[in-house]
C-alpha cells in the first residue's frame, strides 16, 4: 500500500523529476497504513509516532516465509517510514532472518541496488556475529563509545550513523537480554518536529547543509586496539574520515514527508553560518527534539522485543538508568544518499492532520 508517489523503486529520488507534479494533485491518505498487515492485531501507541503489534503469535519469520511475504514486507516497510518505528513482541526471528528483514525492507521500498547492510566501523569487536551486526550492550562497543555518564539524558538523541555519505533507511533491533528495570527507549518524529516550525524558519532551514561526525568511534577503536572496517555496506561508505554532509531538512522518499534530519549525537555545525549561528541553530533543534514530549513515544522493552524504525525521519534515545547487563542485535540497512525535495509536502500538509 502506498499513499506517495515515491513510494517505488521506479520512483527513486533519482528519478523524480518526472512525477513532482503528482505532489500536488495527491489525495488524502487512508486511515491505516497497514496494508495487508491488517489482518493482525495492531494499536498506535501515540498520535504522532509508532505502532505496536502486541500479540506474540505475530511473528516476522513466518512474515518471511510467507506466500506473500513481499507484498507484506513492502506493506511493513511503508507503516514504518509513515509511524517511525514499529514494535513486535517475543519475536523468534534469527539473526540471519533479521539481517534478511532488514535489507528487504530497504529494496522493497526502493533504496539503490548498491546499498546492502551496513558494517559498523567498530563492528569487528563483535567478529562472532558477522560484521554486519552491531551489538547494543551496555558492557560497551557502539552502545557506549562517546557516553559520558551522569550528563544529560538529551545527550543521547541520534539517528543512525548519519557520518556515513549513505546512512540508513531501517534499522532493526531485537533486545535478548534486560535488566530487571529501566533500559527503556525513547524516539522521536522527525515529521512532526519539522511541523511545529514557524513557515518563515522552516524555509530557512531548507537553504542549509550540515556536517555529521563519527569520527568519536576512530578514537575508540584506538583506544581499544582495533582496526576501523573502511568498506561499509555502499561503495560510497569507505576510509577511516567519517563525516558526511547533508540536508538539513530532508524528503523521505518513501512518504514524500519533510523531516528535520540532525541529530545531537553526529551533527556538529550547518555549513552555511558562521559557527555561532549554527551552534544556536543546533542547539534551538536539538532541544526542539528532546524536550517536545508530545511527539515521542516510550518503549519498555520485553524479552526478545523487536523495533523496526526508520532512520531518516526518526531519531532515539535509551535510558540509561540500570547497572545489569542490557543486549541486543541491531541489523541496519543502508538508502540513499539525503537529500531534499522543494516540492515535496510536511505530513500534516499530506495527511491533512490538525491536531
Amino acid at each position: 500500500m502506498s499513499i506517495s508517489p515515491y513510494h517505488s523503486r521506479s520512483n527513486h529520488p533519482r528519478c523524480f523529476n518526472s512525477f513532482h507534479t503528482q505532489l500536488d494533485t495527491m489525495a488524502p491518505a487512508p486511515e491505516s497504513f497497514l496494508g495487508s498487515l491488517s489482518q493482525y492485531e495492531s494499536l498506535d501507541l501515540t498520535t504522532h509516532i509508532g505502532t505496536s503489534f502486541p500479540n506474540s503469535s505475530v511473528q516476522l519469520s513466518t512474515i518471511l516465509g510467507s506466500s506473500n511475504a513481499d507484498e507484506q514486507i513492502k506493506d511493513l516497510a511503508t507503516l514504518v517510514s509513515q509511524r517511525g518505528v514499529v514494535f513486535f513482541t517475543k519475536q523468534n526471528i534469527s539473526l540471519e532472518q533479521q539481517k534478511k528483514l532488514a535489507d528487504k525492507l530497504g529494496e522493497l521500498s526502493g533504496k539503490p541496488k548498491t546499498s546492502k547492510l551496513h558494517i559498523h566501523p567498530i563492528s569487528e569487536s563483535t567478529p562472532e556475529l558477522g560484521a554486519d551486526v552491531s551489538v547494543i550492550s551496555s558492557k560497551g562497543g557502539i552502545a557506549r563509545a562517546g557516553y559520558v555518564r551522569n550528563t544529560r539524558a538529551s545527550a543521547g538523541w541520534h539517528a543512525d550513523i548519519t557520518f556515513e555519505r549513505i546512512p540508513s533507511d531501517y534499522a532493526i533491533l531485537k533486545m535478548h537480554t534486560l535488566p530487571k528495570v529501566g533500559g527503556d527507549t525513547l524516539w522521536a518524529s522527525g515529521y512532526e518536529a519539522y511541523d511545529r516550525l514557524s513557515p518563515a524558519y522552516k524555509k530557512f532551514l531548507e537553504s542549509l547543509t550540515a556536517v555529521h561526525d563519527g569520527n568519536f568511534f576512530v578514537d575508540y577503536a584506538k583506544e581499544h586496539g582495533f582496526p576501523i572496517q573502511d568498506i561499509r555496506g555502499s561503495p560510497e561508505n569507505t576510509g577511516s574520515n567519517l563525516t558526511a554532509t547533508h540536508p538539513v531538512i530532508r524528503t523521505n522518499p518513501v512518504t514524500g514527508f519533510k523531516t528535520i534530519f540532525v541529530n545531537k549525537g553526529f551533527t556538529k555545525r550547518i555549513v552555511e553560518l558562521t559557527p555561532d549561528e549554527s551552534d544556536n541553530v543546533l542547539d534551538y533543534l536539538f532541544r526542539h527534539v528532546s524536550e517536545n514530549h508530545d511527539f515521542q513515544v516510550r518503549y519498555r522493552w520485553g524479552q526478545d522485543g523487536l523495533a523496526i524504525w526508520d532512520n531518516r525521519s526518526t531519531y532515539h534515545t535509551a535510558t540509561n538508568d540500570y547497572d545489569e547487563l542490557r543486549q541486543g542485535n541491531r541489523a541496519v540497512s543502508l538508502g540513499e544518499k539525503p537529500f531534499f525535495d522543494p516540492k515535496s509536502r510536511s505530513r500534516r500538509e499530506a495527511l491533512g492532520i490538525d491536531i
